[in-house]
């Protein structure tokens, strides 16, 4: 990859590039900027290998143009670089930029604010599958089952929610798409779970599903975790049992109406956040769906990732 100021890593499937590309390099000659350089994503890397070479090769922004699988991808590999990442509208969620400024702007608007906008620094978490001993203690390093997120990880309901969404489907429905899937799944039976904050154990329960968030807002404006902030140096945990579709109601009533803790929808927070289930349960990652665990660990790395923002301090 050839040394360049701005690089956009693109999911060539999300986008038209030819449009994207006109935009973006029209922005970037009216802010007296060089026209960014773009790199597509495979199917077999997602922006991981792009953003790490476009950083060793003096990349001062990187910009991510597509699902929030590729928002993922090159945060995880800013972490610790100092190099800001620049958000532009692609896929279903854009879940990172809807939470930094509670919106997603037309793409002029977006990559205005990415190569002019001021820089913010926010916490990021990880997900840790199957822990070994040495990962138990400190910051996990870099592995296979080890994983970034921005916005939130989850395992039962909420990761099989994700798989059954189709692609397809979720192009054309957005959100719906998710509505569609979870209602596959209310009667799924409950797993057991073990859960402990900062080293406190909790009683052992039977859980649908639980989410551990760097910020609160899930796809369709809902908030799962009001209190979640992506730079309060904590991670937000709900833990989701009903045990019976009338709960399943009361759920969504009380996080569609912002309520307090009740039956079957438990809050918590905390920096080190370590659970086991039984039977083994699907996980996720900011919308990317992993694999099955039975032993998961969330840890926050606060102040870890810089994000590029306007004079407001959101994204566009």
């Amino acid at each position: 990859m050839p040394r360049s100021d701005v690089v956009v890593v693109v999911n060539p499937t999300k986008v038209d590039i030819d449009d994207v590309r006109e935009t973006l390099n029209e922005v970037a000659r009216s802010a007296g900027l060089p026209e960014p350089t773009f790199v597509e994503t495979t199917e077999d890397d997602p922006g991981f290998g792009q953003t790490r070479d476009a950083v060793a090769n003096g990349a001062t922004l990187v910009c991510a143009l597509g699902g929030d699988g590729t928002v993922r991808a090159v945060a995880q590999e800013l972490v610790g670089t100092g190099v800001p990442i620049g958000l532009l509208p692609g896929g279903t969620g854009n879940l990172l930029a809807r939470n930094i400024g509670g919106h997603v702007d037309p793409m002029e608007d977006a990559a205005r604010v990415a190569f002019t906008g001021s820089d913010r620094t926010i916490d990021v978490g990880w997900l840790v599958l199957d822990p070994t001993p040495e990962q138990r203690e400190g910051l996990p390093a870099p592995a296979e089952n080890v994983h970034c997120f921005t916005v939130m990880a989850g395992v039962g309901f909420d990761a099989q929610m994700m798989a059954d969404a189709p692609e397809g489907v979720k192009g054309k429905v957005g959100w719906a798409a998710y509505v569609a899937s979870g209602g596959r799944h209310l009667t799924d039976p409950p797993f057991s779970l073990d859960l402990a904050v900062d080293g406190e154990p909790t009683a052992t329960k039977k859980a649908r599903t639980v989410v551990v968030g760097n910020c609160g807002e899930l796809t369709g404006g809902m908030v799962l975790l009001p209190d979640a902030l992506l730079d309060d140096g904590v991670l937000d945990v709900a833990t989701v049992s009903p045990e019976s579709l009338t709960q399943w109601v009361g759920v969504a009533a009380r996080v569609l109406s912002n309520r307090d803790d009740g039956p079957a929808l438990e809050r918590t927070a905390g920096c080190d956040v370590s659970l086991s289930v039984d039977p083994p349960q699907l996980c996720e990652v900011d919308g990317d769906v992993l694999t099955e665990a039975s032993s998961l660990r969330f840890v926050l790395q606060p102040n870890a990732l810089v994000v590029r923002v306007n004079a407001d301090g959101e994204t566009a």
